[in-house]
């Protein structure tokens, strides 16, 4: 499930929209701004042990000088730190890779195929230091500290509300300027959900010009039981203006999607569409597109028409080659980045064992153009190079299949062993959230179209650029 998160910068900034904050709402200290630009989650689901890890790392910038995260879950959560690099290694290795073709520069004509591819925030005054004891009141507030403890840099602190308006005056007596309201905090103290609040210390992160601050929390990781793979949107209702965008990396047994209005099928079935018939026939082995495009088409060739028009309805027109925009009311389709089985060829990229990507052939290795001009040696170096374009080709119609990355990032991928698992599908979807699209905490759903029994699940995967994906 995914976790429910709210990232809550316990500060009361004069909050800009974040460009991208999941699920997180902010808490700001008086006079001070902080804000979140942006923030990725890294979502684990296990349905038969009804186990959620979920892992976040939010951006901020702002002129606080310290400030926290609320993260509210269903049950108490494990925490544990993450590697500082994540999510930068997780985007390394959900590039989409590309389709290129060995070609020559020495031959006097080269038509190279498919050439390069189809390619609520609260100020904290003094800090979360003073979390600890309560101001004496004539009834004694129902808020309980369950842990404490620190994790990598961070201090936090677990607490059970019984009631809304005695974690509002909680935050209130330590000094806190809550900017929601108490009604979203009521919305999980009824459901029983449990409170984590973590200290964020900026004088260790980098200062701007202006005297600001800008940088990225240490991921940490949220292990908790829960009956639903669920991710807390609604408390970020609270930190954004209009809208804000979140990217999800979820793993599961099974592909993943948004359910309802919010899925992904409304572009990806499309982008299936409008890339049948741009490849060379014989590169699927009888199939036209990559990544059981074919089966997923074929699976909806039914229900495929009502879930199109459904799209045409809500103004999720799509436009191949380019990203989605927003309808008459502010709604952005999801879209598919990346999605993939796992395999144990997968895990030996990660652990260093294998190579990140396939390298194209140089079919004029040996030869240089004086080779290729010498009246006594050319006529042989082109047959040469031709004949090992034949064989590329012949070999590989498809072309080879390439992706590019810095090589220590590349070799970074180790943080990533461990955390993904042969046989599990790892589904990357993004979605900006309009304000309205927040009245409730997120599910996310096994990846299918159709209800009861006609539904039809989604297999299909989605490891390369195709004709018609968006930049």
């Amino acid at each position: 499930m995914l976790l429910p998160i709210l990232l809550g910068a316990l500060m009361a900034f004069a909050l800009r929209p974040p460009v991208a904050d999941s699920a997180c709402c902010y808490f700001a200290a008086k006079d001070k701004d902080v804000q979140q630009p942006s923030q990725k989650v890294f979502l684990t689901w296990d349905p038969k042990e009804q186990m959620e890890t979920f892992t976040v790392q939010p951006k901020f910038e702002g002129n606080a000088v310290d400030f926290g995260m609320v993260i509210p879950t269903p049950a108490k959560p494990k925490l544990d730190e993450m590697p500082r690099d994540f999510f930068k290694e997780l985007a390394v290795f959900s590039i989409l890779k590309r389709r290129e073709f060995p070609q020559s520069h020495l031959m006097p004509r080269f038509g190279g195929g498919l050439g390069g591819g189809l390619g609520g925030i609260a100020g904290l005054g003094g800090g979360l230091g003073g979390l600890g004891g309560m101001v004496p009141a004539p009834r004694k507030p129902d808020v309980k500290v369950l842990e404490t403890g620190v994790v990598g840099s961070l201090d936090y602190k677990i607490i059970e509300a019984g009631r809304a308006d005695d974690l509002y005056e909680w935050l209130k007596d330590r000094k806190y300027s809550y900017s929601g309201d108490e009604a979203t905090l009521d919305f999980y103290v009824k459901k029983k959900w449990l409170f984590t609040v973590m200290k964020i210390d900026t004088m260790q992160m980098k200062r701007n010009k202006d005297g600001t601050f800008a940088g990225e929390v240490t991921p940490t990781r949220f292990q908790f039981p829960s009956e639903k793979l669920v991710y807390p949107l609604k408390i970020t209702q609270l930190s954004v203006k209009d809208k804000t965008e979140a990217l999800f990396y979820v793993q599961a047994p099974f592909k993943t999607d948004l359910p309802g209005d919010l899925t992904y099928q409304y572009q990806w079935l499309p982008m299936l569409q409008n890339a049948q018939g741009c490849y060379a026939k014989g590169i699927f082995k009888g199939k036209e597109l990559p990544g059981n495009g074919d089966d997923w088409l074929k699976a909806t060739k039914d229900l495929r028409p009502a879930l199109l028009q459904k799209g045409e309805e809500l103004g999720f027109n799509f436009v191949s080659g380019q990203r989605p925009t927003a309808n008459k009311r502010g709604h952005i389709p999801t879209t598919l980045e990346w999605a993939k089985k796992l395999t144990a060829a997968d895990v030996r990229v990660l652990k260093g064992q294998a190579a990140y990507c396939e390298k194209v052939p140089d079919p004029d290795e040996g030869f240089t153009a004086a080779d290729v001009n010498d009246e006594k040696k050319g006529s042989a170096a082109l047959k040469t190079i031709q004949k090992r374009l034949d064989t590329y080709n012949k070999e590989r119609p498809g072309g080879y299949l390439v992706r590019e990355a810095p090589a220590d990032e590349v070799k970074g991928l180790k943080v990533l062993a461990g955390h993904l698992k042969e046989g599990q599908f790892l589904t990357k979807f993004r979605k900006t959230f309009a304000k309205d699209e927040m009245n409730d905490d997120l599910l996310v759903v096994p990846a299918k179209v159709g209800e009861g029994k006609s539904a039809v699940e989604d297999r299909s995967e989605y490891e390369e650029v195709l004709p018609s994906s968006p930049p």
